[in-house]
């Protein structure tokens, strides 16, 4: 089996993946924006030892904030959000393999419209599963339920021949161990449609910086169980380049593309030493 390879591409994703053979990627990960209608912002901070700092630590040790840096992009797409999803959807089946599968991540604003729209696109009979995130973080408003899960949808070019590793898929503690023998407890369950992951610690060594950035613990249980060893993943919301990061660490190749230059600032910062690292469009 030939060494994992990562090529990272600079551009218009649409422009870039239209050049890409048919089906020549296993599985396919999109995480476009939102359309919350906001920028989207993220700013890098730590805390520093300064005597005139407004900030009180431990034994009355003053601290002052530092800012390392931030990364935003606009996120405000309106009534043509479907618009510009419908021609990157296309493309995407086209580049499918014959047991590939594609994953479109997004929020409540507009899933159950991209629903109606995969559907046309990929065909009702090739959809599997409505995955959602849940997390717990963030603010909690008083006049409605705060919304603190994302939702994934599942395509597959075939539904009766696609990947599926379930022997790898990462177990989870039982919320009740009591109720199982002490084996089932110790080995633990498989996860539901329903997946609990906490988002990336935004003091934690994950953490890029990079807006909407996802945790690896949900992009490697994505490569490790729908793509083999070996295979070809595509993400071409590439962000700061998780599934890239996922899919080198399982042994699977990846292509990244995005047009954001803060995100493939990210994308240097992160690969910086992987060997292997192919760059394209970018200086």
């Amino acid at each position: 089996m030939s060494k994992p390879s990562l090529d990272i591409h600079f551009g218009d994703n649409l422009e870039v993946i239209s050049a890409f053979e048919d089906a020549s990627f296993d599985l396919i990960y999109l995480d476009p924006p939102f359309n919350s209608g906001k920028q989207q912002a993220r700013t890098r901070t730590r805390k520093v030892r300064d005597e005139g700092g407004t900030h009180v630590g431990f034994g009355g040790k003053r601290y002052a904030t530092e800012v390392l840096g931030s990364a935003s992009y606009a996120d405000a797409f309106g009534d043509d959000y479907l618009a510009f999803l419908e021609p990157r959807l296309r493309e995407a089946e086209r580049l499918m393999a014959a047991d590939g599968s594609l994953f479109l991540h997004l929020d409540y604003r507009e899933v159950h419209y991209a629903k109606v729209l995969c559907d046309a696109v990929f065909g009702r009979e090739r959809f599997m599963n409505e995955i959602v995130w849940a997390y717990d973080y963030g603010g909690r408003p008083k006049t409605r339920w705060p919304a603190k899960h994302d939702t994934i949808l599942w395509y597959v070019a075939d539904p009766d021949d696609y990947c599926f590793r379930y022997d790898d898929i990462d177990r989870i503690p039982y919320m009740a161990p009591g109720l199982v023998t002490p084996e089932k407890a110790a080995r633990g369950k498989t996860p539901t449609d329903v997946w609990w992951h906490t988002i990336v610690p935004t003091s934690g060594r994950e953490r890029t910086g990079y807006p909407t950035q996802k945790p690896m613990g949900i992009m490697r249980r994505f490569v490790r169980v729908h793509s083999d060893p070996g295979d070809r993943v595509l993400d071409f919301f590439a962000g700061s380049g998780t599934t890239g990061e996922a899919a080198i660490e399982a042994g699977r190749s990846a292509v990244l593309v995005d047009s954001n230059a803060e995100a493939i600032d990210a994308m240097r910062k992160r690969f910086e030493g992987v060997e292997g690292v192919r760059w394209w469009g970018a200086k």
